[in-house]
């Protein structure tokens, strides 16, 4: 038995250190007063765009899948990150403590008071209108802490140093445009600044906003994730493009299935410049221009869809929100008929 159980915990050391923690580690492990779970050591920021209705959550680790873990956030309620030993309770009561009304400062206090072990937790909050609070316990593994100011928080563990959440507040400050590009560009600050200080693995970046997210079922503007990559950041980047695209299509759809078709036709120009060779995004670019009146310009993006995606020629045909075209000498001959 003395010799299963030196092999069970090889094993189990083994894969720890895979995980990415590292043997650092190892001797806090077998330490009975250590905790049973490993910390979500990393970066993030939690953010608000009171004035476009935005919350976020951007968060970067060396711990495998950390948007499994640590980003939680509701529209018209607010945004919460938990790591560093992470009590993901935090994520949805947080939320459930904000929407009763408590200030981010005020919930944390509240998560705190009946936590096991609140020395080890770190979490930042923020709240529809900016008000905003971070909390790095005592005994979080350094380098350790935060930065907090309207509209956002800063937090990190087992950082490289105090540098990297400097960095990401300066970004977040200085950085025009979305909500989601600036907590981006937070991300690649306090990764240029050397981030996690055992590596990079994992990322994920979460914007809501109300009724934003597909047919205006769900809040989820942007969420996107990178569980396991070498460059988790570059590919982060690479599915934010596609998260933007997907936002404003998703708004510019749902308004059209309002018939609200002029307000639908700028975020479907939008989509279309963000994805200018997706024959998809010009097929519903054509029906949305259709919908507002705007025949000729939909030809024009209906021939480039089915240039790039010929096998859409037959849905054209018999599409009924392309049905005012059907008679027009140009729209058969693009579909053939």
């Amino acid at each position: 038995m003395g010799g299963e159980r030196a092999c069970l915990l090889a094993l189990a050391t083994a894969l720890l250190s895979l995980s990415g923690r590292g043997q650092d580690y190892q001797n806090e492990l077998a330490s009975p007063e250590a905790p049973g779970s490993l910390p979500v050591s990393t970066f993030s920021i939690v953010a608000a765009d009171p004035a476009a209705g935005e919350l976020g959550v951007a968060v970067a680790s060396r711990f495998f899948a950390v948007g499994s873990v640590v980003p939680w956030a509701k529209a018209g309620v607010g945004a919460v990150a938990t790591q560093s030993f992470a009590n993901t309770s935090f994520g949805w009561r947080g939320l459930e403590l904000l929407e009763k009304g408590m200030a981010p400062e005020e919930a944390i206090r509240e998560l705190l008071r009946n936590d096991d072990n609140p020395t080890r937790r770190q979490v930042g909050i923020v709240s529809p209108d900016g008000k905003s609070a971070t909390y790095t316990g005592e005994n979080c593994i350094p380098w350790a802490g935060g930065r907090s100011g309207p509209n956002y928080a800063v937090q990190g563990n087992i950082l490289t140093g105090e540098a990297v959440a400097l960095a990401m507040e300066k970004a977040f400050l200085e950085t025009g445009g979305a909500l989601a590009e600036r907590m981006y560009a937070a991300l690649l600050a306090g990764d240029e600044q050397g981030g996690d200080s055992r590596g990079k693995q994992s990322a994920a970046l979460l914007v809501v906003k109300t009724g934003a997210g597909y047919g205006g079922y769900t809040d989820r503007a942007i969420d996107i994730r990178v569980d396991d990559h070498p460059e988790p950041f570059r590919e982060l980047g690479r599915l934010l493009n596609f998260g933007q695209m997907n936002y404003a299509w998703n708004e510019a759809w749902t308004l059209f299935t309002g018939k609200k078709f002029a307000e639908a036709l700028p975020p479907m120009e939008r989509t279309a410049r963000l994805a200018p060779e997706n024959a998809e995004v010009l097929y519903d670019l054509a029906v949305i221009r259709l919908a507002a009146g705007k025949a000729e310009a939909a030809l024009e993006a209906l021939k480039k869809s089915l240039a790039l995606n010929p096998q859409l020629k037959k849905q054209a045909a018999g599409d009924n929100d392309l049905a005012a075209l059907r008679e027009n000498a140009q729209f058969r001959a693009l579909v053939g008929n």
